[in-house]
C-alpha cells in the first residue's frame, strides 16, 4: 500500500465519521434538504480525495470559474455565510423565548394590586417581608 493510498483511506474515514456525526439528529423535516446536501457533498469529497487533480478543476471549468481552488473558496464563503445566518436566527429565536419566559415568570410572581392602589395580602406582604417563592427556595437549596 502506498503512502498516498493510506492518506486517502484516512481522509475518507475522517469524512465518513464527520458526516455520520452530522447526520445523527432529531429527524426534523426542516433538516431534510441539509442532509441531502451533506450526502452530495460527502460523495464529492470522497471522489475528490480519490482523484484530486481533476475533480475541482473540471467542475470549476464547467461552471466558468478558472481554478478549482477558487471554486472551493467560493463554496466555503457561501457555507460560512449560511452558517452565520442560521446561527443568528437560532440565537434570535432563543432570545425571544427567554424574554417571553422572563416576562411570564415576572407576571406569575408579581404581587396583586388592589383597586385603590395598595398591595393586597397578609401583613407580611404589606411590610415587605415576603416569604420566598418555591423557585427561590429551590435555588437556595442548591
Amino acid at each position: 500500500m502506498s503512502r498516498q493510498s493510506a492518506i486517502q483511506i484516512l481522509l475518507i474515514a475522517a469524512v465518513l465519521v464527520i458526516a455520520w456525526r452530522l447526520l445523527i439528529g432529531s429527524g426534523q423535516r426542516t433538516q431534510a434538504l441539509r442532509r441531502l446536501g451533506l450526502l452530495f457533498l460527502l460523495g464529492l469529497v470522497i471522489y475528490s480525495i480519490i482523484d484530486p487533480s481533476k475533480t475541482w478543476t473540471n467542475l470549476a471549468n464547467a461552471l466558468g470559474i478558472g481554478r478549482g481552488a477558487d471554486l472551493i473558496l467560493y463554496g466555503l464563503v457561501v457555507a460560512f455565510l449560511g452558517f452565520v445566518v442560521t446561527t443568528y436566527k437560532r440565537f434570535r429565536a432563543m432570545e425571544t423565548r427567554y424574554t417571553r419566559l422572563a416576562r411570564r415568570i415576572a407576571l406569575d410572581e408579581a404581587r396583586p394590586v388592589s383597586a385603590h392602589g395598595g398591595s393586597t395580602g397578609t401583613p407580611d406582604t404589606l411590610t415587605g417581608d415576603v416569604p420566598p417563592t418555591p423557585s427561590v427556595k429551590a435555588a437556595d437549596a442548591d
